[in-house]
């Protein structure tokens, strides 16, 4: 059948299963939103900026497992998307973002809202594209999908001319089965026999093991693996931000974060373990802190789909590369059981100890609302953060013992992203509790959103930390720029429960502990979009933290 560029694109949509996009309207994309008039199966949420619809569509893939799709149109509206874009890419999220572009009669003649995309996003795309012929228009978008969610996930672009999108050609429907690659295929195990044999004999004659899991636990679901695994060679495990859920916080053998933030445990195992097994881990310097440091009496067994992670920060004794669900179930058959008493024992005396510095007693703190926003849900929901020190007290605080059940910007750190991804996130798990920790900073950066939420009456609890100030940044300028508090104190200027009643939606207000329970409860018992402000202590700080160019074991607090 003879159909337009856009009708193509939307066809092409449905066959990869699409049922939901996000997205906002402008003159380059108005044949795409013209030809979604009349298209029934497919649900566009309209937000408020394109970068609120970018994080939506990633909060969507990460809790749903399926691609997300954004449209945008040119110039400003491409650009807008940019910091999503960024974000998934480092949190290896599949995307499939599509925007407008000028007719290629006006390309390279710095015509209205014409900007060059393609070259914009390059360095935070898996594999961009503009269309320039429309017979490879849908041969794009199912590469484009294939690209997004095959091997490590992440974002595709697609840049379509407005006139690639108005002209017509015949449309032939393919099945989805044609353009996607096989399950089996995509877990898969490239590392050679040698390399696992090598794994097993240093997993066989460790005596202090430490397994790191990464996010790349949750990305491959292999969460059950990973408990497996650990199980067998009774070692403790430790998790970075992005793999909190992937094992059981309520298991003897977890330690807690590692890194900057992480637990003394965590921290002191990783340094004194004559093995680490890195799983989906990327070695960041959130988690490294001072390279030269870092498990310095450790073997190192790196297991990656990506071969570009190995050896990229730290250096590696054996690369597995490969799925981590499969390559952890090779290892689980190959590996002896072990007892490993002494280092378990080792383990839970440090986990006994105390802070070495005592935080002060203010009238709310963010530990306490934290704990029991976790009694009081019993951990039944989704967690969103935006980014800083609600993100750091959200991880520490909240006792994630599910895959998916926290879903945060990690790699990039875009504070602004919480509230956009609970939006998704919400649309994409309709009879599940979602909850957003903000600071008020992060907060306000994308707060706009709050017309999406209003609009669609999507029910997520948008709980903000309220300390009035720039909480990380404060912190840092507290602890090591001798308290100059440079730009970051925001004061009262903004009233969030009177923010709520302009958008319609109710708000309360918590100022002290004994009002956490009641509030909460309230909140969570409506199904409809609440905000909770926290006004907490501008002194309030993220403890423990490891000072800039120390070794994780030399953390304060």
């Amino acid at each position: 059948m003879k159909l337009k560029g856009a009708q193509v694109l939307l066809e092409c949509l449905k066959e990869q299963g699409v049922n939901t996009i996000f997205g906002y309207p402008g003159g380059a994309v108005l044949p795409i939103y013209d030809a979604l008039y009349n298209t029934k199966e497919i649900t566009h949420i309209l937000t408020a900026h394109e970068q609120g619809a970018t994080h939506a569509a990633d909060g969507y893939a990460r809790s749903t497992n399926k691609v997300g799709v954004v449209i945008a149109t040119s110039g400003p509206g491409a650009t807008n998307t940019v910091t999503g874009i960024a974000t998934a890419y480092r949190d290896s999220v599949p995307l499939v973002v599509i925007t407008g572009q000028v007719a290629q009669s006006l390309l390279e003649k710095d015509s209205f809202q014409e900007v060059d995309v393609v070259s914009i996003t390059k360095s935070i795309t898996k594999k961009n594209y503009l269309v320039t012929d429309l017979n490879d228009l849908a041969d794009t978008v199912r590469e484009a999908f294939m690209i997004a969610k095959s091997g490590r996930p992440g974002p595709v672009v697609i840049d379509i001319p407005k006139n690639i999108q108005e002209a017509q050609i015949n449309y032939e429907y393919k099945n989805v089965q044609e353009t996607a690659l096989d399950e089996e295929d995509s877990n898969y195990v490239e590392c050679d026999f040698l390399s696992l044999e090598r794994a097993v004999e240093l997993i066989n004659s460790s005596s202090k093991p430490v397994i790191f899991a990464g996010g790349g636990v949750v990305i491959s679901k292999a969460h059950n693996e990973l408990k497996h695994f650990a199980d067998r060679i009774n070692s403790p495990v430790t998790c970075s931000l992005m793999a909190m859920g992937a094992f059981p916080a309520t298991d003897e053998k977890y330690m807690g974060m590692v890194g900057m933030h992480g637990t003394r445990c965590s921290n002191n195992a990783v340094n004194k373990s004559d093995l680490l097994i890195a799983i989906g881990a990327r070695f960041s310097d959130r988690v490294t802190s001072n390279i030269k440091f870092f498990a310095p009496n450790a073997k190192i067994i790196h297991i990656d789909i990506d071969p570009k992670e190995f050896g990229k920060n730290v250096d590696v004794t054996v690369p597995l590369q490969g799925d981590a669900k499969k390559i952890l179930t090779v290892l689980i058959e190959k590996v002896d059981e072990k007892d490993n008493s002494s280092w378990i024992q080792q383990i839970s005396e440090w986990k006994k100890q105390k802070p070495s510095s005592k935080q002060e007693d203010y009238s709310l703190s963010p530990k306490s609302v934290i704990e029991k926003l976790h009694e009081l849900t019993k951990g039944d929901c989704i967690i969103t953060t935006e980014v800083g020190q609600n993100q750091i007290w959200t991880a520490q605080y909240f006792n994630f013992s599910k895959p998916g059940s926290l879903i945060t910007s990690g790699g990039l750190g875009t504070m602004g992203y919480g509230l956009g991804a609970a939006i998704g996130v919400s649309v994409g798990n309709p009879n599940t509790k979602v909850i957003n920790v903000a600071g008020d900073g992060s907060f306000k950066m994308n707060s706009i959103e709050l017309a999406t939420v209003a609009k669609y009456r999507i029910p997520i609890v948008q709980l903000v930390l309220n300390n009035h100030v720039l909480g990380m940044v404060h912190q840092w300028q507290d602890l090591f720029y001798q308290g100059r508090f440079s730009h970051t104190d925001l004061g009262q200027d903004v009233d969030f429960v009177k923010l709520g009643a302009a958008y319609g939606i109710k708000a309360f207000r918590i100022t002290k502990s004994e009002e956490i329970e009641s509030v909460l409860k309230s909140a969570l018992s409506l199904n409809e979009p609440v905000i909770i402000e926290c006004e907490i202590n501008k002194s309030e700080k993220v403890f423990p933290i490891v000072p800039p160019g120390a070794s994780i074991t030399d953390s304060i607090g």
